[in-house]
């Protein structure tokens, strides 16, 4: 069987296969050294269910005993993860894709751990200290060790274990169809096209964040100039290749995960920087655009459940940029992406100050808005970090919900942040066994998909995590059915 594309869910795709007895050949369209996909691009957060303290140490490598003592875990149960599926997604996510994700997130997690992934605590960005305990916060707990990089590279070492081939350079264009089912791969190699026959094939090569046609296409006039966050190779080739043979649509093709993301980052994804142009520190402290107003909530929740949706916000105002604005009261509780060399950043002493360096800003306007919201909050509420803590302000046109602090104590710091573009939302119909469906829903013998170009589990936001998890729990799933040839 064929696999198309080399990120997390195809990798996964291919060691299940694998364990099924089925001869694997992996194709990925990057080089070599820009091979991965999006996943290498990642901080590799997984979220999971667990309901304590057992469930995740099933997970996690080597969880000490003084980590447990030191820190509060929590938990995060099947209902939770569903809910907040159904939250962010306004209840329009495929209840069935919702079901299997979410009942198979910690088996699929400890079936990576038995191929080499270790599972570490997601101490930074995503644990507060408080009352002597690092607390844990939005149901995001471990990551891959290494972040992305470490992710895929486990996931290689794991493949190359396996005996799987992995080819470099190696484009598919089109599926090869026979007798109503799909027989192996057209593939461009050196600029050579030739057609690769096999048993069954697994589309997971992303979705189509990198082609700024489609983008503009499918998202709206704009979009275009959303800077991309990880692969430039990201185009949407898996999708094409599965419509032109009758594959059904699905999911919000409208739709994206988009964030904050530094004004200055290169147009498509660095690897040397990865995740860390992101800014996602903005529950702290306020957002404003180039008309010196604030257009957001910045605490209507967790950063979890927010900044998948805040970057078509930013893209929306003028100039599609914005300034995050801080004072000294929070500036340790910031990411550590916002001490990086690369941040656009401004300091200043003083407010008048800070607004005369915020370039592109109205000035006044900002003075006024920092004033009314200072004016606004309610300071009797004490102010806690690691939980909704209803430190609101009120009297506003654009109140904020959680974790409002007065802007007022020097240095002040602001950071200038625009969009990016982390992956689609539309994509290919599957089912429950991660099967591609035809448009009258019927399964495509012998095509399986997972990953980015999934449709139907996420719409216009998405709980934090979620994503790899996903990749990785229908990636075992279309590897299963695939490399059974019994579709």
């Amino acid at each position: 069987m064929v696999v198309v594309g080399a990120g997390n869910a195809a990798l996964c795709a291919a060691l299940a296969a694998r364990e099924e007895g089925a001869s694997v050949t992996v194709l990925e369209r990057a080089p070599w050294a820009e091979r991965g996909g999006n996943s290498r691009f990642t901080m590799a957060a997984m979220r999971f269910a667990y309901d304590g303290l057992d469930d995740l140490r099933e997970v996690a490598t080597g969880l000490t005993e003084e980590e447990v003592e030191a820190s509060d875990f929590g938990t995060y149960p099947a209902r939770r993860f569903v809910e907040d599926l159904e939250r962010t997604g306004g209840g329009r996510a495929n209840p069935k894709l919702v079901e299997i994700l979410v009942s198979e997130s910690r088996r699929t997690l400890r079936w990576m751990r038995g191929h080499g992934v270790e599972f570490v605590p997601l101490y930074t960005g995503q644990a507060f200290e408080v009352d002597g305990k690092r607390r844990f916060w939005g149901g995001l707990t471990l990551q891959a060790r290494g972040g992305g990089p470490g992710l895929v590279a486990a996931l290689e070492r794991a493949a190359e274990r396996a005996g799987i081939e992995t080819r470099y350079g190696c484009r598919a264009v089109s599926l090869r169809v026979e007798g109503g089912a799909v027989r192996g791969v057209e593939v461009e190699e050196a600029s050579v096209r030739r057609v690769l026959d096999a048993d069954s094939v697994v589309l997971a090569s992303g979705g189509f964040e990198a082609n700024g046609d489609w983008r503009r296409r499918h998202l709206g006039e704009g979009w275009e100039e959303a800077k991309v966050r990880g692969s430039r190779y990201n185009t949407g080739d898996g999708i094409r290749m599965a419509l032109e043979i009758g594959a059904g649509r699905a999911g919000q093709w409208s739709g994206c995960h988009a964030v904050a993301w530094d004004l200055n980052a290169p147009e498509v994804g660095n690897l040397e920087v990865r995740h860390r142009y992101q800014k996602h520190s903005y529950p702290l402290g306020i957002v404003v655009n180039a008309r010196g107003e604030r257009f957001l909530d910045e605490g209507a929740d967790f950063r979890n459940y927010t900044y998948a949706r805040y970057g078509r916000e930013v893209l929306e105002q003028p100039g599609r940029l914005a300034w995050q604005v801080f004072d000294a009261r929070v500036a340790h509780l910031l990411r550590d992406e916002y001490r990086k060399r690369h941040a656009t950043r401004v300091e200043a002493e003083s407010l008048p100050e800070l607004a005369e360096r915020l370039d592109g800003v109205d000035g006044e306007a900002f003075l006024r808005t920092v004033g009314e919201f200072n004016a606004a909050v309610r300071r009797e509420v004490r102010f806690d970090p690691s939980v909704r803590d209803g430190r609101s302000t009120r009297g506003l046109a654009l109140n904020k919900s959680n974790w409002a602090n007065p802007i007022e104590e020097p240095p002040f710091e602001a950071f200038a942040v625009t969009c990016g573009i982390t992956f689609t939302f539309g994509g290919l119909s599957v089912d429950r066994h991660a099967r591609v469906l035809d448009g009258g829903g019927r399964p495509i013998r012998d095509l399986f998909a997972a990953g980015e170009l999934v449709g139907g589990l996420f719409y216009d936001n998405y709980p934090g995590g979620s994503g790899l998890t996903a990749g990785a729990v229908f990636g075992r799933l279309a590897g299963r059915g695939a490399g059974r040839f019994d579709a």
